[in-house]
């Protein structure tokens, strides 16, 4: 049987009720999907959108067990090991070692932490929107440790490395994928 995003934000509302966690999942989802189309995934974009829901599934109940009790919690549902894989592989190196592998997974990795900087610089705007972001705004913002501080570089760096594209690179695709968002205000 077919995992669909309907079960998948099922699952999500089980685990996730704080304003917070909803968005930043549903936001991810469509920057997911957005990223399957560019990159070349399209029949895929459904399920690169639930796993951009799915990746925090355990976070705001078992934070502790981030990435792990997820997985537990799946396989108890008999869900598809490549969801399970991909959304853990998203805490490599921070709360679990399962690398990310497919390009899929590694732009998970990279655009996590780039979705809550993104958003964090545009709420600064005289716009509070995306929609006239530009990537020197969100380098600036990057470059001080201090701002959005939740927001891990390294790991945003790293998730540009991973992909092979530059941080700049990596950034202008964000902004335009979140711009397509129904979540980003």
């Amino acid at each position: 049987m077919e995992f669909t995003k309907e079960d998948a934000l099922n699952l999500l509302g089980e685990y996730n009720t704080g304003e917070f966690h909803l968005k930043h999942a549903h936001v991810v989802g469509d920057v997911m999907r957005w990223f399957a189309c560019d990159l070349g995934y399209g029949e895929e974009a459904g399920f690169w959108e639930i796993v951009g829901l799915l990746h925090d599934l355990d976070f705001e109940k078992y934070p502790e067990e981030h990435c792990t009790k997820s997985q537990e919690i799946m396989r108890e549902r008999g869900l598809d090991e490549r969801l399970i894989h991909a959304t853990a592989s998203h805490g490599y190196g921070l709360t679990v070692d399962i690398k990310p592998e497919h390009e899929m997974e590694k732009v998970l990795f990279a655009t996590d932490e780039l979705t809550g900087l993104i958003g964090a610089v545009a709420v600064m705007r005289p716009s509070k929107s995306v929609n006239d972001l530009e990537v020197k705004s969100v380098k600036k913002k990057f470059k001080d440790k201090r701002f959005a501080a939740g927001c891990s570089r390294d790991v945003i760096t790293q998730g540009a490395e991973f992909l092979g594209w530059s941080l700049d690179e990596l950034i202008e695709k964000t902004i335009l994928a979140m711009r397509e968002s129904d979540a980003v205000e």
